[in-house]
């Protein structure tokens, strides 16, 4: 069993563009999990908070989906990059839907809306999700810009990678707040983390689509 994993094992720490994807399938899997249990609390407690942040995730999921299964099928293609590029300008539509979908949440947390109260598991299973995407996020973004190979897809893989390590400290605060009960004093601290955070996603979303705008010309 070694022997037919090692080959797999050594192609993962050499070759850049299997160890995104491989890790690219993997975030597609968490996230459908978490859209799929923010949007059982958000029909079951009647929370707008867990539906809008499930609606935030399915669109995650989609923008993945999109872009993994489109590179399996661009691989067996000869013109790979105009292949690619067209991949890149639908998904950046999803993209830009993704920062609209973020509104909804981030308004509920400025105004400090806590329409449910949390327990401990889900303040846990959030710690441990930000935890990953934060790791995920950091490795990605430290790597040598030459390692992407011209691969468009890769960018937006590492971009919305970043938007969602983002996104999951801005969860995790919210939920620690509503395990600690939601202390007034913390609305001032919500408003200014979660409005830098936004900001910071919609500067990631238009350096992403203005470069590749721009060497797409």
């Amino acid at each position: 069993m070694w022997n037919r994993l090692k080959p797999a094992l050594r192609k993962y720490r050499e070759d850049y563009e299997f160890k995104t994807f491989t890790g690219a399938w993997l975030s597609f899997g968490i996230t459908v999990l978490f859209a799929a249990y923010n949007g059982y609390l958000g029909i079951v407690q009647g929370s707008l908070w867990h539906g809008s942040i499930a609606g935030y995730y399915i669109i995650l999921a989609v923008i993945r989906e999109i872009i993994l299964l489109s590179e399996r099928k661009i691989r067996t293609q000869e013109n790979r990059n105009k292949a690619r590029l067209r991949t890149f300008r639908i998904s950046s539509c999803f993209l830009l839907l993704l920062n609209i979908a973020l509104i909804c949440p981030i308004a509920l947390m400025v105004m400090f809306e806590k329409p449910v109260t949390m327990g401990t598991i889900p303040a846990i299973a959030m710690a441990a999700y930000t935890t990953y995407k934060i790791i995920m996020a950091s490795v990605n973004f430290g790597s040598k810009k030459k390692k992407l190979s011209g691969n468009i897809l890769i960018s937006e893989l590492r971009a919305i990678s970043l938007i969602d390590a983002i996104v999951s400290v801005l969860s995790l605060q919210n939920t620690l707040i509503m395990v600690n009960g939601g202390a007034e004093s913390m609305l001032t601290l919500s408003a200014i983390t979660s409005g830098a955070m936004y900001a910071l996603v919609l500067v990631i979303t238009i350096r992403l689509l203005m470069t590749k705008t721009s060497r797409a010309g």
